[in-house]
């Protein structure tokens, strides 16, 4: 979008200096000379931009372009007013500042500082644009309150077989890198079903001792066991009619898998102690980041408690598939987090700062991404935009392995063999690919001509992610 600027002077010469200069850079310009033809260019042009010398007639005093400028900020506040100012108007340029106007500059303006000014009012609109496009998907998503937020491949493939496996019974297992929001879509699967009114329930079965873990589940009679002064129902009674999302079931001890198994087949729940069970109607969603398949050939983990969780497996990216999710991503937790940070204003990243978390591995995926814009809004001590240097170190220093090999790496050292060269030119070509296709795999093995598993086989032989 080309931005409108809005010259206000009544220095008819100074208007045509910086007409020229402005329309060289590729701005559009109307121009004002009173404190009227100002009010009525910028109701005319739209224009968000407005470079304002405060003498103005009919006084040719300052205080004649600060009421211009106080009007305009009370029509458009998001406009971006630079306020130029003679050596004796300082305080009153610092006080438009404090009110809202964008920056000031003194006479005589240095065109290059002029340019840099204006350059900078016009990104931070664009960043304020971004942000409200941002702001509009997330609202277009109020029919889902805490659901999944994102729109890479992979990240739609999950949520699509999330929502065609809510409205059914049918056990669900959530896999995926620990920190990939695993809880999340447990929460809107639960959320788009049947049982969206009954209970959600969460347990970390990682958490809790066997025993323990045994008594929260399946409940206990009172004098079942030292301690137990009451009857408790249990987590998958009190759930009845709704849904128990187990996190971590990988973590589960192989004698309560047994006992989960009866549940899921019969829909028995027998409590510790007790007699004879009790039936209940809930739905079972797990969730793991460990490789169940291979528990069971190691007989850490029961093959046919394995078959009867995995009736529709969700498999959840890692963030760095979906580096194209960032920018809302980042957004959203940047504005969850200011529920945490007294008086921080909304904010946004800068174009430095989201290049440094594009080139990230984010090893922890959301969950370091969320801790990582709670940082940020922290050391961004109020401003409204995050900086690069508003980032933790890690983020600073470290890319990851596509965004090393990314155009413009080095070449392979003198010497190399010819099987060597080739070599980096393939790792340089797939890396290349995987960032124009933000992280797809199959889009970019459709790029470089490959199969989905021939560019699988090369990115792991060059150790690229």
């Amino acid at each position: 979008m080309t931005e409108t600027i809005l010259l206000v002077d009544d220095d008819a010469a100074f208007r045509d200096v910086y007409r020229e200069l402005l329309i060289g850079e590729g701005y559009k310009v109307a121009e004002a000379g009173k404190a009227p033809e100002a009010l009525a260019q910028l109701a005319k042009t739209g224009a968000r931009l407005i470079v304002l010398d405060l003498m103005l007639p009919p006084s040719g005093r300052a205080e004649e372009g600060a009421a211009v400028a106080e009007k305009i900020l009370a029509q458009r506040p998001e406009a971006k007013i630079i306020v130029v100012s003679g050596a004796g108007e300082t305080p009153l340029a610092l006080h438009l500042v404090q009110r809202g106007a964008y920056d000031f500059l003194a006479k005589p303006v240095d065109p290059d500082v002029l340019l840099a000014v204006v350059g900078r009012a016009a990104a931070r609109l664009a960043l304020e644009d971004r942000v409200a496009e941002l702001e509009r998907e997330l609202s277009s998503k109020a029919g889902d309150p805490g659901g999944p937020l994102g729109g890479s491949p992979l990240f739609l493939e999950a949520r699509t077989m999330c929502e065609r496996a809510a409205p059914t019974d049918v056990p669900v297992l959530i896999t995926g890198e620990s920190g990939t929001g695993k809880e999340v879509f447990a929460r809107y699967l639960h959320a788009k079903s049947r049982r969206r009114d009954k209970a959600f329930i969460a347990v970390n079965c990682g958490a809790l001792s066997a025993t323990l873990l045994e008594s929260t589940l399946f409940g206990h009679k009172r004098g079942s066991f030292t301690g137990a002064v009451r009857d408790a129902p249990g987590l998958l009674a009190e759930a009845d009619g709704g849904t128990v999302f187990l996190d971590e079931l990988g973590d589960m001890d192989p004698s309560l898998q047994v006992k989960l198994l009866r549940t899921l087949e019969t829909g028995e729940v027998l409590p510790v102690g007790a007699a004879r069970p009790t039936t209940v109607d809930v739905r079972v969603v797990s969730a793991t980041h460990r490789p169940l398949e291979a528990m069971i050939t190691a007989k850490t983990f029961r093959d046919d408690l394995y078959w009867r969780v995995r009736g529709i497996e969700i498999a959840l990216p890692r963030l760095a598939d979906r580096i194209g999710d960032l920018p809302l991503l980042a957004q959203h937790f940047l504005n969850q987090a200011r529920a945490l940070v007294p008086r921080a204003g909304a904010a946004t990243l800068s174009p430095a700062a989201l290049r440094r978390l594009e080139a990230y591995a984010w090893p922890g995926n959301l969950r370091e991404l969320r801790h990582e814009m709670q940082r940020a809004l922290v050391m961004g001590a109020g401003r409204g935009e995050i900086l690069e240097d508003d980032l933790s170190p890690a983020l600073r220093s470290r890319v990851s392995g596509a965004a090393a090999s990314a155009p413009g790496a080095p070449a392979p050292a003198e010497g190399s063999t010819l099987e060597e060269k080739i070599a980096h030119l393939e790792r340089h070509e797939i890396a290349a690919a995987l960032a124009a296709t933000q992280g797809n795999r199959s889009h970019s093995a459709t790029r470089l001509g490959l199969s989905r598993q021939g560019l699988l086989n090369k990115m792991e032989r060059y150790g690229l992610k």
